[in-house]
């Protein structure tokens, strides 16, 4: 698409957006939706776009991203109504913000390797804040821990809480470490479950997820990308078994665990053989 293309298309979604929260010639679900009522749909339109993502579906990210951009334009119409913003001051702040910290880019900075943009980008974020609060904006909470939004999904909130407390020295130095610290998870989960405590239980294994988020920020992995990863090859070594249930004439409610389990290490041992021979 040419820029001209881009404007008017985007233009017209921003005009079928008013049409819709119209309140004589709406959609009536459109026009009773509120910024509380949507967020849901912002959240999930998110995890498909990740999802199309994962499964490199390029057509689906296309749809997903268009998805994506609706919630955006439905939220910014919301707040038109109300005479606080609209989406041309949505797209001018981003904007702004992306010149202001890539100084390296726009203006004469020096320091283009990855891990001083790093530095650069949060000094930069964390000044803005300090500016706002200066500026009578809304006061940002304060602390080596702030500014984390408590409806982040758990791992990615576990994984950002552990940057920020790395960043004043609250880590561990050697990723073995943390490997100790997930063992002593195990053992107290253990030690919960002999004691019939089955709530203990549970509580503790919320540390050892927290744990295992730390070890996997230790190898320089996303703990959600990694467990992504892991559930797609959990559904689909799960219907490698139903396929081959399947072609017995059985399905999983038909056989016992331990055939499962056979059927699951052919479908591992499968896998790896595909690998090596790639």
């Amino acid at each position: 698409m040419t820029n001209a293309r881009n404007a008017a298309a985007l233009d017209r979604l921003i005009v079928i957006m008013a049409r819709l929260r119209d309140p004589q010639s709406g959609c009536p679900w459109d026009v009773k939706q509120s910024f509380t009522t949507i967020a849901p749909y912002t959240i999930e339109e998110a995890y498909e776009v990740a999802d199309a993502i994962a499964h490199r579906d390029i057509d689906g990210l296309r749809e997903e991203l268009g998805d994506l951009l609706l919630q955006v334009v439905f939220h910014a119409r919301m707040a038109q109504e109300r005479g606080a913003f609209e989406f041309g001051d949505v797209v001018l702040a981003i904007t702004e913000k992306l010149i202001r910290r890539h100084p390296h880019v726009f203006a004469d900075a020096e320091g283009r390797t990855a891990k001083a943009v790093e530095g650069l980008w949060e000094r930069i974020k964390a000044e803005e804040k300090a500016a706002k609060a200066t500026h009578g904006g809304k006061a940002a909470p304060t602390g080596a821990l702030a500014g984390i939004p408590v409806a982040l999904p758990g791992l990615s909130r576990a994984l950002k809480l552990q940057n920020k407390a790395g960043v004043v020295g609250f880590d561990w130095n050697d990723p073995k470490a943390v490997l100790a610290k997930i063992r002593e998870e195990t053992d107290e989960i253990e030690s919960a479950l002999d004691s019939g405590v089955t709530k203990e239980a549970a509580g503790e294994v919320g540390d050892l997820l927290f744990a295992v988020v730390n070890l996997a920020r230790h190898l320089d992995a996303d703990p959600e990308a990694v467990l992504r990863a892991t559930n797609l090859k959990f559904e689909r070594r799960f219907q490698s078994i139903e396929r081959a249930l399947a072609a017995r004439g059985k399905t999983p409610k038909d056989a016992s665990l331990a055939e499962m389990d056979a059927l699951w290490d052919e479908a591992k041992a499968a896998e790896k053989t595909a690998l090596a021979d790639d």
